[in-house]
């Protein structure tokens, strides 16, 4: 028997494309993810006194995303524009590519200086790193320009 799912949300997600895939056999279909898709995937280490955090935001550049800490939260947004082709003969049959914008934000330990946080991008992949507090501050903000890495 399997463990229960932590979280209920995604046995109904489960559930629902389940039916829609038994519904649409044979047509093409369209994955479900919505409740992930407008998130960017991370991961978030911490090593040799910093807090190191990757985003995967594949077709975007540094242009197209915006970092801010404000108080102890550090926020990402960002969009991804629509990129389409007009064209009389080109028949689309299936688009799974996920467009629009999205926001994430992540709670710091407080004490977390702004003007430390550093940001860059290299094919797709940001990367944010925060050194870990030595001792708590009053919280600030500020808006985190990102570098371009080639």
């Amino acid at each position: 028997m399997a463990p229960a799912d932590p979280n209920p949300f995604v046995s109904l997600q489960r559930e629902v494309e389940r039916v829609f895939s038994d519904f649409s056999r044979g047509w093409p279909t369209v994955s479900f993810d919505w409740p992930h898709a407008a998130l960017p995937r991370m991961d978030i280490v911490e090593k040799d006194g910093y807090i190191i955090m990757t985003a995967e935001l594949p077709g975007l550049e540094e242009k197209d995303v915006d970092i801010e800490v404000n108080q102890n939260i550090l926020t990402i947004k960002g969009e991804k524009k629509t990129e389409r082709e007009e064209k009389q003969d080109n028949n689309c049959y299936l688009s799974e590519r996920t467009f629009g914008s999205f926001a994430r934000a992540i709670e710091l330990p407080e004490g977390v200086k702004a003007d430390d946080v550093k940001a860059s991008m290299a094919k797709g992949v940001l990367t944010i790193t925060v050194p870990k507090p030595t001792e708590p501050r009053k919280p600030e903000a500020k808006k985190i320009a990102i570098q371009a890495q080639s």
